[in-house]
């Protein structure tokens, strides 16, 4: 069973958060054994394991979060590269036999693993204060609601586990069977956890924005709540306005940010001013698929050509290191003003002929740095929550609660723009509906690369309080000057959900597929 073997995986995997001291060469076991779980640094080094777990996962924000919010380029790039999961992911063309992604992502794996740190925090370790333990648990159950959220927008209603059962002596195969919670129910659990998380925490303080804190829990928690509040979900009904005023509480909880004054520095200055959560990657330890967003050397270098017609050489110092395996839209491009400064700090675009050539653009947010050893190495974090997200975050709350949200939307563009914004590219409240679209637009302007843009159309509405995913105005055609069509069909609105792949419903006879599949 695969549930099985996300347990057992439980305990090869402590070998990389434990090791044995050099005069004590007894094995450390993840569970039963009396050498672990007996100082306050085996915690904290466990703590530290759950924070490598999501980075090991880090690609899932954007398959789960971004890729279907149909601002990539499916098939082939302009380079003649193959393109990855142009389907069913990118193009919405799921069945119950292509599903994209199977065993729920693998995240129950890591939600295990959280859940023995709770049981074990929570009710043993007498040697952590109660201010070290409450912020451990604080970090965990905020990391469990993150899980659970990620699932919960991807798939509804999921398999609720908050034990380690095999390692609770349940082994026999019948013991790890759990069917599907309803949406309502895993809602609510989400929300409990998140309570707790917000709880536990004590102090604001974080020691780095690497590290889960309690703002992280109040992004998350403000997260959570506005996508209770505005998308129904199997038998969970949206619940307005009183699920936007907790999530405005959340964000009003936070402070001590701000927007860094150059966009890139968002990205190539670590744990800055603006970082409230981010995914920490570094030389030497851990790297990232920056490379998967850009050029290859071959059939771009001396091949291609820039905006002034001229060839171009490794412009952006690749050393070739790259292979554009994912490449965004013209179209989404051509959507930004010349002087957003955000367009040509997020992206480089280059032609095929001097003149009137064909149009190719790779993402530069995620470049990394020339190390050391002069190799281009792709160490750029991956964000989760940052300032910007807050801003734009309470304007759309604002925007619900029928208050104007012009002055938050346009702190972003001010910085966006820098000294070329003016009254004529500041944003001016309109109706709900127009306000709705400016909001997942300078989102989508803001946010390339960071895990937004589908959970964005899907949470958003039109005039109708409909999904802006069914409205064409809020899509990006294929081939830029053609007319968008709609990222999905209300007919076929059960793709808002994931199918569940047949290999995890072979395995486990109380699951159910999603409906509609």
């Amino acid at each position: 069973m695969k549930r099985i073997s996300y347990i057992l995986s439980i305990f090869i995997s402590v070998l990389f958060y434990t090791s044995c001291d050099s005069l004590d060469l007894s094995p450390e076991d993840y569970y039963g054994s009396s050498n672990f779980w007996n100082n306050e640094a085996q915690v904290k080094g466990f703590m530290t394991g759950l924070h490598t777990d999501l980075r090991g996962d880090y690609t899932l924000f954007y398959l789960l979060g971004e890729a279907r919010g149909g601002t990539s380029r499916t098939g082939t790039s302009s380079l003649n590269t193959s393109l990855n999961y142009s389907s069913p992911i990118k193009d919405n063309q799921f069945t119950k036999d292509n599903v994209g992604i199977s065993s729920w992502g693998g995240i129950y794996s890591n939600i295990m693993q959280v859940n023995h740190f709770i049981q074990k925090v929570e009710n043993e370790c007498a040697f952590l204060s109660t201010e070290s333990r409450n912020t451990y648990l604080g970090q965990a159950y905020g990391l469990r609601a993150l899980y659970y959220f990620m699932l919960y927008r991807t798939w509804g209603g999921v398999p609720k586990i908050t034990d380690v059962k095999v390692l609770d002596g349940k082994v026999s195969a019948d013991k790890l069977y759990t069917a599907r919670s309803t949406a309502e129910e895993t809602l609510a659990f989400i929300k409990e956890d998140i309570v707790k998380s917000e709880t536990f925490f004590t102090n604001t303080t974080a020691a780095s924005a690497s590290i889960w804190s309690k703002n992280a829990t109040l992004m998350l928690k403000a997260d959570i709540y506005l996508w209770s509040a505005k998308v129904t979900t199997g038998n969970h009904t949206a619940a307005g306005r009183a699920d936007l005023e907790v999530a405005k509480t959340a964000l009003q909880g936070i402070s001590g940010y701000s927007l860094m004054n150059d966009f890139s520095s968002v990205f190539s200055s670590k744990g800055n001013n603006e970082i409230i959560f981010a995914i920490r990657f570094m030389d030497t330890e851990a790297t990232n698929w920056g490379s998967e967003f850009l050029y290859a050397q071959a059939g771009f270098v001396d091949a291609v050509y820039g905006r002034d017609g001229k060839l171009l050489g490794d412009v952006l110092n690749l050393r070739g290191n790259g292979l554009l395996r994912n490449e965004y839209k013209e179209s989404l491009w051509r959507s930004y003003d010349a002087t957003d400064s955000r367009r040509d700090k997020t992206f480089f675009d280059f032609y095929s002929k001097p003149v009137n050539g064909d149009f190719g653009i790779v993402l530069k947010k995620c470049i990394g740095i020339i190390n050391s050893t002069n190799d281009r190495v792709y160490e750029t974090d991956v964000v989760l929550y940052r300032y910007a997200d807050w801003l734009l975050m309470m304007a759309e709350i604002e925007n619900g609660l029928g208050n104007s949200c012009q002055a938050y939307i346009n702190q972003v563009r001010q910085r966006a723009y820098g000294d070329n914004y003016n009254d004529q590219v500041a944003y001016k409240d309109g109706s709900y509906a127009e306000n709705e679209m400016a909001i997942l637009h300078e989102r989508d302007k803001e946010f390339v690369w960071e895990g937004k843009r589908w959970f964005d159309v899907v949470r958003m509405h039109d005039a109708n309080g409909k999904s802006l995913v069914f409205s064409a105005s809020a899509n990006y055609p294929a081939v830029y000057g053609q007319s968008p069509e709609a990222l999905i069909p209300e007919s076929q609105s059960h793709k808002l959900l994931w199918p569940v792949d047949v290999n995890t419903l072979n395995n486990d006879p109380l699951l159910e597929q999603t409906p509609g599949y």
